[in-house]
């Protein structure tokens, strides 16, 4: 299984009752498959999952895969607080035809969550897996941090593929790479320091900015893989307020707004996340404007 390119992870609409709009999930994903986008990944950060029910999951995962062009990889996000549960829903996402579980770690108990207790219930979790398991670390939401030695413990076992790290530490980055094996696959989750990120060996990211931007997303990696260094930065300096703007200010509410002023359907993140204000919105429109003015004087 390579996981190389760029991949979104995907929002997840709300009507405005609140349940769950599968329709335009399924919309958005059939407008993505005619990107170059590699694949999808499903119930993460960026799809509100924690503020999903048990009973919404398995159609959301189920609507997205309807909807996916059989040559997108399919990533279901599977993490839970519990062990066992986690190896349910990494079972769920297998049998309903996903690619890849990404398993986060647990954080509630924090402080008897030590080195040891993850490593083995990632390790279970993975023994328990018929699908490769990906690693995701986003410290800025778990408080909990998958650092270099022991992701190179855990990058041991045969179905532990790799991992997302979504902290935007460049050095950390660097720092797994060099103490994994090669075939050990590091994707990024920080928009804003891709270009960075994959200049030190990481085999793609895991955008929340791809759901807005896939195609300046894609063009970024094309030309870093291409050889085309300074194309490829001085894309990401244009990216960069775009990803802070409406990722790391504005979370799944500033990406679906961007969204929405993209043609996608976005809409209102669920509660107790609150829509973006008149002023943050105006804000992200100026900024897509100005993106979509120098494409096309690049065009």
């Amino acid at each position: 299984m390579k996981l190389e390119g760029v991949f979104a992870p995907l929002t997840t609409p709300f009507a405005k009752n609140g349940s769950v709009a599968l329709a335009d999930l399924g919309a958005n994903v059939e407008r993505y498959n005619a990107t170059g986008l590699a694949g999808y990944v499903i119930l993460g950060s960026t799809g509100e999952a924690v503020l999903l029910s048990q009973e919404e999951s398995p159609r959301i995962l189920e609507t997205a895969r309807k909807a996916a062009n059989a040559a997108k990889i399919l990533i279901a996000g599977t993490g839970s607080e519990s062990t066992a549960d986690t190896i349910v829903r990494t079972r769920q996402a297998a049998d309903l035809g996903y690619a890849v579980a990404m398993v986060k770690p647990p954080h509630y108990f924090k402080p008897h969550l030590k080195a040891q207790v993850l490593l083995d219930h990632f390790r279970r979790i993975a023994d328990a897996s018929r699908i490769p398991i990906l690693l995701y670390s986003i410290p800025q939401f778990t408080g909990i941090t998958l650092e270099a030695p022991d992701v190179a413990e855990l990058a041991k076992h045969s179905n532990i593929i790799g991992i997302k790290e979504s902290s935007g530490n460049v050095p950390r980055v660097a720092a797994i790479i060099a103490h994994t094996p090669k075939d050990f696959q590091v994707l990024v989750g920080s928009g804003s320091t891709f270009y960075a990120s994959l200049m030190v060996g990481a085999r793609g990211g895991i955008l929340s900015l791809a759901c807005v931007l896939p195609e300046l997303c894609v063009e970024l990696y094309v030309r870093e893989r291409r050889g085309d260094a300074k194309g490829a930065q001085q894309l990401q300096q244009k990216l960069l307020p775009a990803s802070r703007l409406i990722v790391e200010e504005g979370g799944p509410a500033g990406v679906k707004c961007a969204m929405d002023l993209r043609g996608y359907r976005g809409g209102a993140p669920r509660l107790p996340l609150a829509p973006l204000s008149e002023r943050q919105r105006e804000e992200i429109s100026d900024c897509l404007r100005a993106l979509e003015a120098g494409a096309a004087t690049r065009a």
